[in-house]
């Protein structure tokens, strides 16, 4: 694991715009990419939406609640899921951040009571076996100018299990654009 800064979650939201080159990200990145290969989601925390900024941001009753059940739960499920299809022995070679498909989403929007900055359809980019393949991020979304993954393997879920965002041979698709 790469040493990756705490999350500003108690200060409040800026605007600043996040960069996908940005040393945290990348480690952050990194962080995903071992939870992914190891099946535990505990690496990846540093690298997942803080608890105290889901806080502020959501307008719904017990939002912490929900970050906790809903969430990071997911989250979980769904780097079980990407473990059971990528294994043990990949490299990752980079993630693909359509940054210009980003959004400011304003509050009052996706029962928000703050803005944020939000892009789906992330690409992270693996050799296997001498091949390229990717998986994707469903959705990254910004707390005081960094990325975070807030949905990984998806948003809409039709069951319990964990998901897996578009895998492929190659690089896939980054996008579409959208989303909350």
């Amino acid at each position: 694991m790469i040493p990756v800064p705490p999350p500003p979650g108690n200060l409040h939201q800026t605007r600043t715009f996040p960069s996908a080159r940005a040393r945290v990200f990348l480690a952050e990145m990194t962080d995903l990419w071992i939870a992914v290969l190891t099946g535990k989601p505990g690496a990846a925390a540093q690298a997942f939406f803080p608890l105290p900024a889901y806080t502020q941001v959501k307008a719904i009753g017990n939002p912490a609640a929900d970050w906790r059940t809903r969430l990071f739960a997911e989250f979980r499920l769904d780097v079980g899921a990407a473990h059971r299809l990528v294994g043990h022995s990949a490299t990752l070679v980079r993630v693909i951040v359509p940054s210009a498909q980003a959004a400011w989403i304003y509050p009052g929007a996706c029962e928000n009571a703050v803005g944020y900055w939000h892009v789906a359809g992330a690409r992270m980019l693996y050799q296997q076996h001498g091949r390229l393949r990717s998986i994707g991020i469903a959705s990254l979304i910004s707390w005081r100018g960094r990325w975070y993954v807030v949905h990984f393997g998806g948003v809409d879920r039709t069951g319990s299990g964990g998901l897996v965002d578009a895998p492929a041979a190659g690089p896939g698709v980054p996008g579409p654009p959208g989303g909350c």
